[in-house]
């Protein structure tokens, strides 16, 4: 049973790391300095993709749920858990490099409109001074 439940954490984990890879730059607008955790997170994330490797989560997670007497699973956590989902077919090479493009696309896009806003003059987007 723990090793179970430690796979899952390791999958909740993995999760969270996605979304931060995808719309971490939604929470560096609020907090700029996040920025220089988010901008590596996410050239990994999308690096992940265009070279079709395997975020080193998945085999701890399938390393966790061999160890509870369940299956692991073949190729890594996007084609198992979002791509499944999404494209029944299986993720492809040409499928793995559009994820990595949507990755970059989407953060840079957040990003520019950020910075755009605040040179803009948009005070909602200034940094915090209260010790966020």
């Amino acid at each position: 049973m723990p090793h179970r439940v430690l796979a899952d954490l390791v999958l909740i984990l993995h999760a969270a790391f996605v979304a931060f890879v995808m719309l971490g730059a939604l929470l560096a607008v609020r907090w700029p300095r996040l920025a220089w955790v988010h901008v590596p997170v996410a050239l990994w994330g999308a690096g992940i993709e265009f070279l079709g490797g395997i975020c080193p989560l998945t085999p701890l997670e399938n390393h966790w749920r061999r160890l509870a007497g369940e299956m692991g699973y073949p190729g890594g956590f996007v084609e198992h858990y979002v791509v499944a989902v999404l494209y029944p077919d299986g993720l492809t090479r040409r499928l793995q490099i559009g994820l990595g493009v949507l990755v970059l696309a989407v953060n840079v896009a957040i990003y520019a409109w950020a910075l755009w806003r605040r040179h803009s003059g948009d005070s909602d987007l200034k940094p915090q001074n209260s010790g966020d």
